[in-house]
């Protein structure tokens, strides 16, 4: 790496920042769940990483070998190694929820006690407390923490197939209206656009306003939605819930709106109007993410929806 460059030539220190994360790392850490998991000795590991990230940020900074390893870390951009791994160990939580019900590491993960012979009888689920206690491994953390941190995890939905995505049959039917905050004097003009909205989706017999927010306080989230019709509040609703994200406290909201709005009569029009134009996104986001059981019960009503009529449509 050295022969890279140094004060005087080669490449910047973006470069070999850039170079260091993208090639160094990901050789280093390569399987590192076999050895970074809870109640695992780390010190050796972490002995050896602390110092080839030491190494690394001298290199990128042309700095001096007596710097202090906090102060070079935050100059050359590097997350600490403690928690970089932290970091990527939380997000490959994730993977083993993406495999099929049939795989091999998903019945191992399996909590549930087995119920007949032909069911993998090495699986979590079959461990006493004490062997809960005395196993390791990523796989037991894996199952240990990612009902709680993905609770809401559903790759395997049918609604995020091909050919049966809302994105893929029913373009058309759903649009975003977009605000750009950065432009001098855009506020001014966006409250006035949508105050005007307001006023005209409220008098249309046809078209029901939902009005969605999300708040959250000592941990517990509050969900609102409002619905108004033919210049009338029809439905409120306000749900509570602990230990939530503010993007699944949003997204919930949204879901109690459309939800209702759908169950309306002679409603051939649904104007979303929330401040959270990102969570409305995820709604026909197809990639994994946490929300998608929110995602996948809004996709259902608004499926039906717009089977039910052709002029039916959706505004956020």
């Amino acid at each position: 790496m050295r022969l890279l460059g140094n004060l005087s030539q080669g490449i910047s220190p973006l470069q070999k920042c850039l170079l260091y994360r993208c090639c160094a790392l990901p050789i280093v850490l390569y399987s590192f769940q076999l050895w970074f998991y809870n109640k695992a000795p780390l010190s050796y590991h972490m002995k050896i990483l602390n110092k080839m990230q030491r190494r690394a940020a001298i290199w990128i900074l042309g700095a001096f070998k007596t710097s202090p390893m906090e102060g070079i870390e935050a100059l050359a951009g590097l997350m600490p190694i403690r928690f970089y791994l932290q970091k990527i160990a939380k997000r490959s939580l994730i993977r083993p929820f993406k495999l099929p019900d049939n795989h091999i590491l998903k019945n191992l993960l399996n909590d549930n006690h087995p119920s007949n012979k032909s069911y993998n009888s090495h699986n979590i689920g079959s461990l006493t407390n004490r062997q809960r206690s005395l196993t390791k491994g990523h796989l037991v953390d894996s199952n240990i923490k990612s009902y709680g941190i993905f609770p809401s995890f559903s790759p395997l939905d049918p609604e995020f197939f091909p050919s049966h995505r809302i994105i893929d049959n029913f373009s058309n039917r759903f649009s975003f209206n977009l605000v750009n905050k950065k432009e001098k004097n855009q506020n001014k003009i966006c409250d006035q656009e949508l105050d005007d909205m307001v006023l005209r989706c409220s008098s249309e017999p046809h078209t029901a306003l939902v009005i969605t927010d999300a708040s959250i306080k000592n941990n517990i989230a509050t969900s609102i939605s409002h619905i108004h019709s033919a210049n009338r509040p029809l439905i409120k609703t306000v749900h509570h819930a602990s230990f939530v994200s503010s993007m699944e406290a949003e997204l919930f909201a949204i879901r109690c709106g459309i939800n209702q709005a759908c169950s309306i009569n002679n409603v051939s029009k649904i104007v979303i109007v929330t401040d959270s134009i990102h969570a409305a996104k995820k709604i026909f986001d197809c990639e994994s993410h946490p929300c998608q059981i929110h995602s996948a019960t809004i996709l259902r009503e608004l499926c039906t929806f717009f089977l039910s009529n052709e002029s039916n449509s959706i505004e956020f």
